[in-house]
């Protein structure tokens, strides 16, 4: 099992998996008092983590789907990445695309971290590239 070590600057437990088959863990907002986000509004929410990865590995921070499906709130540049060389605090961008301004407390599960492997392939530079029966047909092309 692959380890991350983490420093915990809030005052929450470590986030964890609610499930033995969850692919995401819940991450938390560390706060010395409530935000209220009004609609079309974002903001940087603090979780008091810090983490180094393994090399090869990246977290990938997304939107909590309760969050979006009853308030319209969801992280902003989704999914957000924290490259393994980043020591700084987790901080989340939330945006509320909802029409009620939604209140954010200390302690709410705000979004989800996804820890994953990933490659750095090499870029070959070519001319042409292979043919394939779907080609070039882009969104909507395979009628789904």
């Amino acid at each position: 099992m692959t380890e991350v070590r983490i420093i915990n600057g809030s005052h929450h437990a470590l986030p964890r998996y609610a499930t033995p088959q969850s692919a995401g863990m819940d991450l938390c907002a560390n706060l010395d008092e409530p935000v209220t986000l009004n609609p079309l509004q974002r903001c940087l929410i603090p979780t008091g983590l810090r983490m180094a990865l393994p090399a090869g590995y990246e977290a990938q921070v997304r939107p909590r789907s309760g969050l979006a499906l009853k308030h319209g709130v969801t992280v902003l540049n989704t999914p957000g990445t924290i490259d393994a060389d980043y020591r700084g605090e987790i901080c989340i961008i939330l945006v509320n695309l909802g029409q009620e301004p939604f209140v954010i407390n200390d302690g709410d599960r705000i979004a989800q971290m996804v820890i994953a492997r990933h490659e750095q392939p090499e870029l070959v530079a070519v001319e042409v590239l292979d043919e394939t029966e779907r080609g070039e047909g882009g969104f909507g092309h395979t009628g789904w």
